[in-house]
């Protein structure tokens, strides 16, 4: 059996192995004698303990046997354990390699990418999928999210009041808060620039501080640059674009990979202490806004009027010229036709020319005709009658 001990010297046999078998820990099988053992019969009988220092060789025995060694002979233990063969040797270091080579698998998941640098220097960057690098020391990769929307509030209720407390251009207190999107910026670069994911593992240690003190400093820029009344009655056309474009150009400069993709107004109020001032100048700013509306409508309505009666009275007024021009030509054209006729013949023009003005002048007129060689008697005539109307006949 595996266990049985074969025949050997002993340490109390005195190199004289002893021909009876023994039991699987060394000692003497159950129903025998064994009076070469190290410590002679102990009772005499047949249950005896088994001696630690057969335990111990016993074991050891059996270590040098699962190592590939022969047990000792003669006197004591013989020969130490046997190192491992060059075979396990070399399984052991292939199979090291090949965990070691296997570290340098990777996957990298939708919407991300994977950044690799070659001792510390960027190599590569890798897209969604399986992938491979070169293992540890030589390659190493980092894994960011690029699709992944991030939101940094500025001047919210969480924040401490200071940090939406801002000075405008004309000295006034205004307190602002926005909100700001942003994600890793991806594209395509120029030829010997870092992409953004690169530029945003390298250059970032705290990515939302970096953006929070950004944001911070472009909104007191914004608002310092403006005065109090465009803040509060427009903020929400002008902070948010302005603000945008500075954010951007300073993480352009610090190389830092962050892309803002837009910002949120939030609110642009006074101080609490004088909100309700500012609130009541603000009603009245739109009350005189409505008077003017309404007062545009009204003029809407009236000017085109007016405007139509003017081009009206244009009209008729050059109607009237050119009637008159018109008749002035005509008088004119007939006075140069008379004159002609009157260049043949003086005394017959201008006795026919009388007789058409005493016609024109008389025609309708009541005439009373005395004749001169009536004697001296002088005629009475009566002026109110002549110049009494005349009744209409029947």
């Amino acid at each position: 059996m595996p266990w049985t001990d074969k025949p050997g010297s002993g340490p109390g046999q005195g190199g004289n192995g002893s021909g009876g078998g023994r039991g699987p820990w060394g000692q003497p099988p159950r129903g025998g004698n064994d009076n070469n053992n190290a410590g002679g019969n102990r009772g005499g009988g047949n249950n005896q303990s088994p001696d630690l220092e057969e335990l111990l060789r016993s074991g050891r025995e059996r270590f040098k046997r699962s190592m590939g060694g022969r047990g000792g002979s003669g006197g004591g233990s013989g020969g130490g354990v046997k190192l491992p063969g060059k075979g396990v040797i070399f399984v052991v270091l292939v199979l090291l390699v090949g965990l070691w080579a296997a570290s340098g698998i990777y996957t990298v998941g939708p919407g991300e990418r994977g950044v690799v640098t070659t001792f510390g220097k960027y190599t590569s960057m890798t897209g969604p999928g399986l992938q491979f690098h070169a293992p540890w020391p030589i390659q190493n990769v980092d894994v960011v999210l690029v699709t992944n929307e991030r939101v940094t509030g500025i001047g919210t209720a969480s924040r401490s009041q200071n940090e939406r407390t801002m000075l405008t251009s004309d000295l006034n207190i205004v307190d602002v808060s926005i909100e700001v999107n942003w994600r890793i910026k991806v594209g395509p670069v120029e030829d010997g620039e870092l992409p953004g994911p690169a530029k945003y593992v390298f250059n970032n240690e705290d990515p939302e501080g970096m953006v929070r003190a950004v944001a911070e400093s472009a909104l007191r820029e914004v608002v310092g640059g403006n005065e109090l009344d465009p803040i509060i009655s427009n903020g929400r056309a002008i902070v948010p674009q302005n603000t945008l474009e500075v954010m951007q150009r300073t993480l352009d400069t610090y190389n830092s990979g962050i892309e803002i993709i837009r910002i949120t107004f939030q609110r642009s109020d006074p101080p609490e202490e004088v909100i309700q001032a500012f609130r009541d100048v603000i009603d009245a700013r739109s009350d005189a806004e409505t008077t003017i509306n309404n007062a545009q409508k009204v003029a809407n309505e009236i000017v085109p009027v007016a405007r139509g009666q003017a081009e009206r009275v244009i009209l008729d007024a050059e109607a009237y010229e050119a009637q008159v021009v018109a008749e002035a030509r005509g008088q004119s054209a007939r006075f140069v036709d008379i004159y002609e006729e009157y260049a043949k013949a003086p005394g017959v023009t201008r006795q026919r020319m009388y007789l058409e003005t005493m016609e024109r002048v008389l025609g309708d007129m009541e005439k009373i005709v005395v004749d001169q060689d009536a004697g001296g008697t002088v005629p009475f005539l009566n002026l109110n009658e002549l110049t009494r109307p005349r009744q209409p006949q029947n």
